[in-house]
């Protein structure tokens, strides 16, 4: 009988530390009843010791050799089995002087600390909060986060938001947004044997076959909704060939964004030490993608069916993997889409498109745990109740200009500053009760190669970036009579 027990105990431990090896240090994982006693909550620490507080015992009991024979009861943390003493420490001066490892006279264990339940990412500071006046940012799990306002581009939150992670399959985002810009939807594909095959077993799939025939709509919702890691591979040879030059356009279309921490090696988002990115940049990234209307069709929709095809002979039925859309088990309201991601490397990746109908807000979670839900919600909740937009006072009638009668005839431009006119109203995202008063403006003027003349306009709130106008030169018809005719 002892044996029996000795064994079932064994196994339990076994079973505890496989459950526990995903799980982060010092995190309460579950709670475990046993018959008779106290429940107790498993936790796993930072040495890699595995076991729960005994609230009958007062103290931690861990769920290793330190067990007795026999159907002995189990012996604390930092205790001998044999005596009873404290051997853990007890011969390194290290710790001599810290009470939390220490053994009191009677031979007993003093307190262990109370696991931690946040990732070390959680107590890391908020880029933003340094901003003079600029309402202070959630502490949240992610190693790195990001918030703007998709008008505008304002930076709501920042944290870590330069710092290069692995983005996991939110790598997709990039790879619609090429198919959209390069492929039509109803055009049709086979998909190739390299592409079929070229995954690992087990990751993210529709199953697709060689030879199988899809619409480029079918496929894209397949990339976005399910996040098939073999259509991600299709949709680059059939944009640019093969997937080598298709990471070449994945990377040159990140530098005409303005991304300066990412290198993509491949268009689904797989392990790849060579394939990463910034929240900065993955905001920017996702800020083009919703910019383009077809886009927006795979990253919104919620569910869609791929009836049978040449290969397949039973209708596909996806669902969108985005837990936060409506319906989901983490909805949150006026969260229209986005595109989750996840491996071991970089835990899970998150981007969100959500509007309350006065803000449109992307974030972008890297590195986080719970599928970056809780995360992303409370950047929302941050976003949407701290910030509004207040208008620039851009007129869209054209600005006059007044010559005087020979200037108007020998002049171009007429020596005087630029005649300019807004095509659009424009914005700035600041605090809830900032004023257009209270905001700096920096102006540029530039020359497009077309010919005309463009009138920037920056807008900050105590020197942090908040919003831009720009206008455009105005028609003059003295511009037509500087050669006269005879």
């Amino acid at each position: 009988m002892n044996r029996f027990r000795k064994t079932v105990k064994t196994a339990v431990s076994g079973i505890l530390c496989l459950s526990l090896l995903f799980s982060q240090t010092g995190v309460c994982l579950a709670s475990q009843e046993d018959a008779g006693s106290p429940p107790a909550m498993v936790y796993y620490d930072e040495w890699g010791d595995i076991g729960y507080f005994d609230d009958y015992l007062n103290q931690y009991v861990y769920y290793d050799e330190n067990f007795h024979p026999d159907g002995a009861e189990p012996v604390p943390y930092g205790s001998d089995p044999a005596s009873g003493s404290d051997s853990s420490y007890s011969s390194d001066s290290s710790y001599s002087s810290d009470s939390s490892y220490s053994s009191d006279s009677s031979g007993s264990a003093a307190a262990t600390p109370t696991p931690d339940p946040h990732m070390p990412a959680y107590y890391e500071p908020v880029s933003t909060d340094s901003v003079e006046g600029w309402p202070a940012g959630p502490a949240i799990e992610g190693g790195a986060a990001i918030a703007m306002d998709a008008s505008t581009g304002a930076i709501l939150y920042s944290k870590n938001a330069d710092t290069r992670m692995y983005p996991a399959s939110i790598t997709k985002i990039m790879t619609a947004l090429l198919a959209c810009e390069n492929l039509h939807p109803e055009d049709t594909y086979a998909i190739s044997e390299s592409a079929a095959y070229g995954i690992e077993p087990g990751s993210s799939s529709i199953y697709a076959d060689t030879g199988e025939i899809f619409t480029v709509e079918q496929e894209l919702m397949a990339l976005m909704l399910e996040s098939a890691n073999e259509i991600a591979l299709a949709l680059a040879e059939q944009t640019a060939g093969s997937v080598k030059k298709f990471v070449e356009m994945m990377n040159e279309r990140a530098r005409q964004l303005g991304c300066t921490g990412t290198h993509f090696n491949n268009p689904n988002g797989l392990p790849d030490e060579s394939h990463y990115t910034t929240a900065s940049d993955m905001a920017k990234i996702a800020k083009a993608a919703w910019n383009n209307r077809t886009f927006r069709k795979y990253a919104t929709t919620d569910t869609y069916e791929i009836p049978p095809t040449n290969v397949m002979q039973e209708t596909r039925y996806l669902r969108n993997h985005h837990g936060m859309m409506s319906g989901h088990d983490h909805a949150y309201e006026g969260v229209l889409g986005g595109k989750t991601g996840y491996t071991v490397a970089a835990g899970n990746t998150l981007v969100t498109y959500a509007t309350d109908g006065k803000l449109g807000i992307i974030t972008v979670v890297l590195n986080s745990i719970n599928g970056a839900y809780p995360d992303t919600a409370s950047l929302l909740d941050y976003s949407f109740r701290n910030f509004e937009r207040i208008s620039l006072k851009y007129k869209k009638n054209p600005v006059p200009k007044k010559f005087l009668p020979c200037e108007r005839f020998i002049l171009r431009n007429c020596g005087n500053t630029y005649p300019f006119y807004a095509t659009r109203k424009y914005y700035a995202t600041v605090p809830v009760g900032t004023t257009f008063d209270s905001l700096t403006k920096e102006s540029s003027v530039t020359r497009l190669c077309t010919g005309p003349y463009i009138k920037e306009d920056t807008y900050y709130f105590n020197g942090y970036y908040v919003g831009y106008g720009v206008q455009k030169e105005r028609e003059i018809l003295s511009d037509l009579l500087l050669i006269p005719s005879l």
